[in-house]
């Protein structure tokens, strides 16, 4: 048993969606997370300020003794996370393999698509890991830089996100019939990315898929958190611009109160 916390970091809100699902899957263990919001959204910028601002991000959960660290960032883990995963001594996990999996398992007719940041479809990840594990995939990448400013600011469901959605959705329509959401902040649009998809289209939740990763992890390395029901779960959350909005948006997604506090990276 290891009953120290499990870290999460991602540019911004994005990274909720992955913590929402280990709330669900495994609701003993405990949560240090870091949102970026600062400096979100990470997409168009340099890899090597990515780069940068992921290991600031790292090194802050390693003040907090996480026994794990996710990078609920499809762009961070993009261009960190080989790097990041070889030089600490504790699991470090990214999203894109286990999205990558879990699309070719859901693909009847092997054409997936992937929608993400510029930086992650530039770096080309998804459609290498795809077509290492499975080559006779046809992959289709579409960045859409305009979706994470979408959900850092609430408006997941105004009339402009629909309106955005829809028209940067137009090139992947009826070309695919799986298609990864290549972003951890995308999930916050699901509902909109269905209907413009239209509903025989699969999507995959990369972060979802990773919690899956991180149960067989703690398993493996005996890390697993203590069942003492009694103690409820000690979360905290950690953002580096305005708590207010982040509280906001982690609270409606995770539907409870949360202890927010600012951090100066």
């Amino acid at each position: 048993m290891d009953n120290r916390p499990i870290g999460f970091l991602d540019s911004g809100v994005g990274g909720l969606t992955v913590v929402r699902e280990l709330m669900r899957q495994l609701p003993h263990e405990e949560i240090v997370y870091i949102g970026d919001s600062a400096r979100a959204p990470y997409g168009p910028r340099p890899a090597e300020q990515i780069r940068e601002y992921t290991w600031q991000l790292v090194d802050f959960l390693l003040t907090k003794d996480v026994k794990m660290i996710v990078i609920a960032c499809n762009t961070a883990t993009a261009v960190a996370w080989e790097e990041i995963k070889e030089k600490l001594d504790i699991p470090v996990l990214g999203v894109v393999l286990p999205g990558s999996s879990a699309a070719i398992k859901t693909t009847s007719t092997d054409r997936i698509g992937v929608i993400a940041t510029p930086m992650t479809v530039r770096s080309d990840i998804y459609r290498q890991k795809i077509v290492d594990l499975a080559p006779q995939m046809q992959v289709e990448t579409l960045a859409c830089p305009k979706f994470v400013p979408l959900v850092e600011s609430n408006q997941m469901t105004s009339s402009v996100a629909k309106k955005v959605v829809y028209e940067s959705l137009s090139p992947l329509v009826g070309q695919v019939d799986t298609l990864i959401l290549g972003c951890t902040h995308y999930p916050l649009l699901r509902s909109i990315i269905q209907n413009v998809m239209g509903s025989e289209v699969k999507l995959i939740d990369s972060g979802a898929e990773t919690i899956r990763d991180v149960s067989v992890l703690l398993n493996y390395f005996q890390l697993n958190h203590s069942r003492d029901t009694v103690i409820t779960a000690d979360h905290h959350f950690y953002a580096t611009a305005g708590v207010a909005g982040f509280k906001e948006i982690a609270e409606s997604w995770l539907g409870q109160d949360l202890n927010v506090e600012h951090v100066r990276l």
